[in-house]
């Protein structure tokens, strides 16, 4: 049925060509022929030296298996041995034979990873041989394990040793046989072996030496894009090639994608056709080509999809505003129904020479296999050159020959800019509707580079995520969150904030580098993927090399989620900000928003981006990810007054977010003409009544049309808003603030308090403007005035100051607060002092407050001081936290430090942690 044949690779020579093999069985006088036409070197070809060939075969038969050999890491591990390993089926009645392992480096401390081509399925295995030919100057080995993973069956298993194989340790063997740890075993994505032929055309100068990639889609999916090495001049006029392939279970095969990337003279190509079989089935398809893949040939397309083909007139808008324009290569991806079109260099425009620029509108003609209806846009460009920073206004798409009434838009209306906006430059968009920004996730990728020498690298590294509601295109990481300058350095994370559509729980994704760069060598440590609006935060271990030089070569690796942490489940909010047009309206100031509603508050969130927000007459479009807060009542919105120019005049402000709600059914456009039936109106109502559970956009607006400046009305820099239509009032509380009669108790600290209620709080406001020139003096009572929504009965307030000042601390009386709307006053008793070297170091105080009685008591009363403690504390709940420093040299700090606790219901603001001390926060958070 099958030979094995191959050789040891000796001898200064060693590569060997063999055209086929025949075996002429004298005893029954049969003559069997093996076809092969193959190299057998590590220099050419697939690098095997060893095959498993079937018995009249014309083409590769193989199943694939992935060995991991990991060496251990004690003294002396290595070995300049030939390893072999033998793979053994269930219950042994079928195994690989020995199958030399080359090319591995052995050394300790290293895994090795090869692929093993066999005819015969033999996953899961049952066993493992391995050893070594006790050849060289360091003869003996320590294995720590053997991995094998059988991408067919999906099955990887691990096989232990943790044993020498030397003759001078332990039992002197050289080969041992290996047991599975079934406990270890993991089941991954099935992929099965397809054989793949390119025939290229007898043509002059129809070959190319370029490096080929496809992708394959079928009605069950489609395939990662597969890039096929011309290492052995593939690819020439008049040759058929032979590839070993693995895809997914795809179903029955739609289409085909081919390309290739270089745009140099000689990389021109004339495909003649494409053909795939399914290794095991004989499944087998064609595709038909026969044109060019040139940029100066034909249509000077570099891609070509198989078969059948539609055009798709694309109208690509440029912005009008100053820069819009772009000299940047632009690629475009449509995402329909059916699948997708890939990303498309948009090169030969239809209507301009010049493209992408201000105020441009391009057309081009994208040829693809029918997608359905187009559901997305995914458009971008490479970033290269001085003015690539792009504005896109929006994409129109419409099949061709197709009415413009057919046509459906895409609005952009962003910076493609690293240095604009959130500083992307690939988006994806969605069909015109409300709430643009709202329908996309974002996944917060967090890529740390491990921190070995040389484990740094200068390449452009990629993406691809996998989820059960299907997965991304390659997304390139180019524009980092947290901002660090060079990337992927030793040891550092860099955090990276893709936004693309909801593909679900997350079940693998594949990383890799563009291998460019003096130092393109990548040593990946492991990922993180937090998906705020699925609460869910992904860990991907990897621990190894993506480099050429190192392991197993690869630059580009598929790797799965060892855990699925659960965090706090988020939103996506749209905040449109819009500044007046008033003279100096615009400012400078860091500008943060709160959202409160009838399920609680959100964080005070930082409004900012790479662009120059918040200018005159300017609308500013924001995407947060918050706690929902249910049905909102009121925002508080503000800024810092950093900055020149910081005073803000604000127009007005709209929040949006998703609900599901009950709509009414989309009633059917079209209807057939012929044959048309009389219907009673109860079929009319049967038909196109009813409502349905949509996602709908919840918009409130919030006008303002007011300062928020020190020099100009109430001179406040924070207002709290009510949206249009709300039954809530604005009060006025008079903050009376009673600084202690004792030595040193005044501060010349900044000063700020938070006022809670029933209803919500007022959020942290600056104590700036009192009765006083001079504030918080001793024995001296300050009053201020706090504008805020009504907060009901008053509960209790935080108050603290920032220790800026050379004179900080302050030893605080009591608080009393009047509510001028229904004049009752609050007390709030303090009696302690806010000082960093006084009591237990704390500058901030939560108050409870007390009834008039209480205060009304002799101050001297023994015991007064310890009842308002209980009474205090009855109301707290008690939060023990402990800090662990790292042990790495110079981890511990000198500096205070400070935690503040985020809960459903509240947080506990900025606490600093002395030791020793226990603190409280008053009704827990």
């Amino acid at each position: 049925r099958k030979i094995t044949i191959g050789h040891n690779n000796k001898g200064s020579s060693a590569g060997w060509f063999v055209d086929k093999v025949v075996l002429d069985d004298l005893g029954n006088k049969v003559v069997y022929e093996f076809p092969i036409n193959r190299w057998f070197a590590i220099d050419e070809d697939d690098g095997k030296i060893q095959r498993d060939i079937l018995v009249g075969g014309s083409q590769p038969t193989g199943i694939v298996y992935n060995v991991q050999i990991v060496t251990g890491n004690i003294r002396g591990a290595g070995t300049n041995s030939k390893i072999h390993i033998v793979m053994h089926g269930t219950k042994g009645l079928k195994n690989s034979g020995k199958v030399f392992l080359e090319g591995g480096k052995f050394e300790r401390g290293l895994t090795d990873i090869f692929n093993v081509e066999l005819a015969a399925l033999l996953s899961p295995l049952s066993r493992v041989t391995i050893g070594h030919d006790n050849g060289g100057v360091s003869a003996g080995w320590y294995c720590e394990k053997v991995v094998v993973y059988c991408p067919f069956t999906g099955i990887e298993q691990t096989f232990p040793c943790s044993k020498w194989l030397d003759e001078k340790e332990g039992d002197g063997l050289i080969e041992r046989e290996l047991y599975e740890m079934v406990s270890l075993r993991q089941k991954r994505q099935k992929k099965h072996p397809w054989s793949l032929w390119i025939w290229t055309s007898d043509l002059p100068n129809a070959g190319t030496d370029a490096d080929i990639s496809f992708q394959v889609y079928g009605d069950k999916g489609k395939s990662d894009e597969i890039s096929l090495d011309n290492k052995t001049d593939n690819f020439e006029q008049g040759q058929v090639d032979r590839f070993m392939v693995e895809l997914p279970d795809l179903g029955n095969l739609i289409k085909l994608r081919i390309w290739h990337e270089k745009r140099s003279p000689f990389a021109g190509w004339h495909l003649s056709k494409a053909t795939l079989m399914k290794t095991l089935t004989k499944e087998k398809y064609s595709f038909h080509c026969e044109r060019w893949l040139d940029t100066s040939e034909d249509d000077l397309e570099v891609v070509r999809e198989l078969p059948a083909l539609l055009k798709y007139r694309v109208t690509v808008c440029t912005g009008t505003i100053s820069g819009s324009g772009t000299d940047a290569s632009v690629f475009l991806n449509l995402i329909g129904d059916q699948g997708d079109t890939g990303d498309r260099e948009l090169v030969n425009c239809k209507n301009n020479i010049n493209k992408f620029e201000k105020g441009n509108l391009d057309e081009f003609i994208i040829e693809a296999v029918a997608i359905g209806q187009v559901r997305r846009v995914r458009i971008g460009h490479d970033g290269k050159g001085g003015g690539c920073g792009w504005f896109l206004d929006k994409v129109i798409v419409r099949e061709e020959g197709q009415a413009e009434a057919r046509a459906v838009e895409f609005p952009c209306n962003r910076w493609l800019d690293r240095n604009e906006d959130d500083g992307q430059i690939v988006r994806e968009l969605v069909p015109f509707s409300d709430g643009q920004r709202l329908y996309n996730l974002d996944y917060h990728i967090a890529v740390k580079t491990g921190n070995i020498p040389g484990g740094s690298s200068d390449s452009n590294v990629f993406v691809k995520l996998y989820g059960e509601k299907g997965d991304t295109s390659k997304i390139m990481l180019v524009v980092s969150a947290n901002n660090l300058g060079n990337y992927f350095e030793t040891g550092r994370i860099d955090i990276f904030r893709v936004e693309t559509f909801d593909i679900g729980q997350i079940n693998r994704l594949m990383i890799g580098h563009t291998n460019e760069g003096m130092r393109a060598g990548w040593f990946l440590d492991s990922v993180q993927i937090l998906v705020p609006v699925h609460g869910k935060n992904y860990m991907f271990p990897s621990h190894r090399w993506l480099c050429k030089d190192e392991a197993d070569g690869k630059t580009e690796v598929e790797i799965y989620p060892s855990e699925i942490v659960d965090v706090q489940e988020l939103i996506n909010y749209e905040v449109t900000v819009m500044t007046g047009d008033v003279m100096f309206a615009g400012t400078n100031a860091r500008v943060f928003i709160q959202i409160y509603g009838d399920k609680g508050k959100t964080e005070v969130i930082s409004l900012e981006s790479r662009s120059n927000n918040f200018e005159r007459n300017t609308t500013d479009i924001f995407k947060i990810e918050a706690k929902d807060v249910g049905k909102i009542f009121k925002i508080r919105v503000g800024h810092d007054g950093s900055g020149l120019g910081s005073g803000w005049f604000l127009e007005s402000l709209d929040v949006k977010h998703l609900i599901m709600a009950l709509v009414p059914k989309e009633k059917k456009k079209e209807q057939k003409k012929k044959k048309k039936k009389k219907k009673t109106d109860d079929d009319d109502e049967d038909e196109e009544g009813g409502e349905e559970m949509q996602e709908v956009v919840q918009k409130y607006h919030f006008p303002c049309s007011r300062w928020l400046a020190e020099g100009e009305e109430d001179g406040e820099l924070v207002v709290e808003l009510l949206p249009e239509g709300s039954e809530l009032e604005v009060n006025t509380y008079e903050v009376c603030v009673l600084t202690g009669d004792m030595l040193g108790a005044g501060t010349d600290a900044n000063v700020f308090i938070n006022i809670y209620g029933e209803n919500a709080d007022t959020g942290e406001r600056y104590l700036k403007s009192s009765d006083n020139l001079n504030k918080f003096e001793r024995g001296q009572e300050d009053v201020f005035t706090v504008t805020a929504i009504d907060l009901g009965p008053l509960k209790k307030l935080r108050i603290r100051h920032d220790n800026t000042k050379p004179y900080s601390s302050w030893y605080l009386d009591r608080v009393e607060i009047v509510d001028t709307k229904d004049d009752t006053t609050y007390y709030f008793p303090c009696n302690r002092w806010l000082a960093v070297d006084e009591d237990d170091g704390q500058i901030a105080r939560e108050l409870v407050s007390v009834d008039e009685a209480f205060m009304r008591k002799d101050e001297d009363e023994e015991g007064t001081g310890a009842r308002l403690g209980l009474e205090q504390k009855s109301m707290s709940t008690t939060y023990n936290i402990k800090i662990k420093n790292g042990e790495k040299k110079y981890a511990g700090t000198d500096a205070d430090v400070f935690a503040i606790l985020f809960g459903e219901k509240d947080d506990t603001g900025q606490r600093f942690l002395h030791t020793i001390f226990t603190h409280y926060t008053n009704f827990g958070i």
